[in-house]
Parts: C-alpha cells; structure tokens; sequence
C-alpha cells in the first residue's frame, strides 16, 4: 500500500463519480455505469490506491469492479473521512471537494486495503439485510395494530400474515445459500453449536463480521463496536463505553445473549459474577456480548465446537492465556 504511485479519491454518488488522481493532479467525473466505470478503468493505472467512502451499496460496483482489474480499494467510514476534513479546515462540501478530501484523507490515514465481497457473499448479505427490514416491517405492523381502530384491524392482520410468510421464505433461502457454500457450512456448524447461538445471529456473522476467527480478540471486539474506550481528562476517570463498530451485529449479538444468560453455563456464570459485583444489568450484558464474540472468534480461528468443560478450565486451550475477557468490556 504504502508503494503506491498515487491516491484517487472516488466520490460516489447514485448517477455520477467524481474523480480526484492525487493532491494536484486531474480531476474528472464519468457516470455511474458501465461506460462510465469502464472509462475510469481505463484512466487509473494498477499501482493506484483508491479512496472509496461507504454510500450504502452505491460503491460496491465500482469497488467491484477496481478489485476486479486489480486495483486496490480501500472502503472507508464516511464519519472518519467528514472528521478528518473538518479538523484540515475543510468546511465547504460538494462532490469534487469530497474527492479531493478521501486523497488526503488516503496520504494521511493509509487505510488498509481489504478484501472485497465476492458476489455470493453479497448475496447473503443482501437476504441477511432483507430480513432484518421484514422483522422491522413486521414489529412495526404489531405495533401498530395495538393503537389502531377495529376496522383496519383486518388489513393489518392480512399484512402481518404476508410478512410473516416472506420471513419465512427468507430464512429457507438464508439456509439453503448457507448449505450450498462448504466453508459457510462448516462454519454455520462451529456457531451454532454454541448454546443461544440460533440460525439469526450465525447468518449475521457470516454476512456482517466476515472478520470473524481470523483478527484478535482486541480487534474483533472493537471491528463489532463492543471494545471499550477510556473517557478520563486530568482527575476525572469517567467510565469506559463502547463506541462505534457494527451496529447490526450488535442488534443481534444482544438478542442472543439474552438467551444465553438462561442457556449457556458459561455466559450465565459470567452475567451472575457481574451482576454479583454490583454491575448494572445493560453493563453486564454488553461484557457478556464481548465474551461471547471472543469465545465465537477463538472457536473459529482454532475450528474447535463448544466445550463448556474446557472453556471454564483453568487450563483452557482454546484462546491462549490473557486472551479472556474480563468484565470490563462494558459501558
């Protein structure tokens, strides 16, 4: 990364790309398409680094198709890139501005170039994204039913049944796409044989925390948002908080800890140890959420199915001494 000839800064937007090669070099825009991406293709050359910010699913064509002819691609948080322009005094905001911002922003940060996607694993996570719009759709029409007059009650009752059925085709579909991939297969198992780990949370890992068993226990929990920042200034030793990171694993790693203070041994013990402590109850269940993450990523890394035995045993061989969480992955 570091030997790349020149950072571009890519602007996405719905119908256009504004274009900035280096800090004083060309800047140019081409649409949003196929001619368009083509003709940029052709413009950059393959020692390039590109700054692309994250635009909800407008990048990954373009990002696509850079990694596709071998160019590197960074994806990159747009709240980090929109930070680093304001603390350069970089107030104005347009389009071939922001392009310019991700090539300084690209000199100063160096953001590491990951692996993009392949287009099945765009698919689970499109069906993974999906099905968390139906349940919010689905919650929503509930919700709604119990403050509305008697006589919409039917036309609710008849779209909560047609949500409910699509839910289900989903998940038949999230299954199958699941059993048709060996790796997903065999990893799908390791999660799940894991007492509060349901077929919800295994899919949303596999979608949304690629990551998971290949980083270390810090960067995994910190990747997920679960990591715990210092908030001390002078005297003042203010109480750590998690901050950032996934928030659509979070969602559903909380909902599988609440089952498994009540099935898992493990994560049970530990909630009842801290609550024991005088930890509040939300503090102790986000320490309980990182314990789990941890425990999932060090199966994965280590391809080991659950053990209770082992993971409460002194001498656990499953992440390497100091690799533990301790209570204070809490806010």
């Amino acid at each position: 990364m570091a030997d790349a000839k020149r950072f571009v800064g890519i602007d996405v937007a719905k119908a256009q790309l504004d274009v900035a090669i280096g800090p004083n070099g060309e800047s140019f825009s081409v649409a949003n398409d196929e001619t368009g991406i083509s003709e940029l293709l052709r413009r950059l050359e393959p020692a390039d680094l590109v700054i692309i910010e994250a635009t909800g699913g407008l990048e990954v064509p373009v990002a696509s198709a850079l990694a596709t002819a071998g160019i590197a691609v960074a994806v990159v948080n747009p709240r980090q890139v929109r930070d680093f322009a304001r603390a350069t005094g970089q107030l104005a905001k347009t389009d071939a501005l922001d392009a310019q911002v991700l090539v300084r922003f690209g000199e100063a940060v160096k953001p590491q170039v990951r692996a993009l996607p392949d287009a099945q694993a765009q698919a689970l996570e499109a069906l993974v994204n999906r099905r968390r719009q139906l349940v919010e759709m689905l919650t929503a029409e509930k919700n709604r039913r119990a403050n509305s007059p008697k006589v919409i009650h039917k036309s609710i009752d008849e779209h909560t049944r047609w949500l409910e059925k699509r839910l289900a085709g989903f998940d038949d579909e999230l299954a199958g796409l699941v059993r048709e991939t060996p790796i997903w297969r065999e990893r799908d198992e390791l999660l799940r044989s894991v007492p509060g780990v349901g077929k919800v949370l295994s899919t949303t890992l596999l979608a949304h925390l690629p990551e998971l068993g290949a980083l270390n226990r810090k960067q995994i929990a910190a990747l997920a948002g679960l990591a715990p920042f210092n908030r001390d200034s002078g005297s003042l030793r203010g109480s750590r908080c998690i901050w950032g990171g996934r928030a659509q694993v979070r969602r559903v790693l909380y909902m599988a800890v609440v089952s498994a203070v009540r099935s898992n041994p493990v994560i049970k013990n530990f909630y009842a140890q801290l609550r024991a402590r005088g930890k509040y109850p939300k503090s102790a269940l986000t320490a309980c959420m990182r314990k789990l993450l941890v425990i999932l990523n060090a199966m994965l890394h280590n391809n080991t199915h659950w053990h209770a035995t082992a993971l409460t045993s002194p001498t656990s061989t499953l992440y390497p001494p100091g690799d533990a969480v301790s209570e204070h992955g809490c806010c």
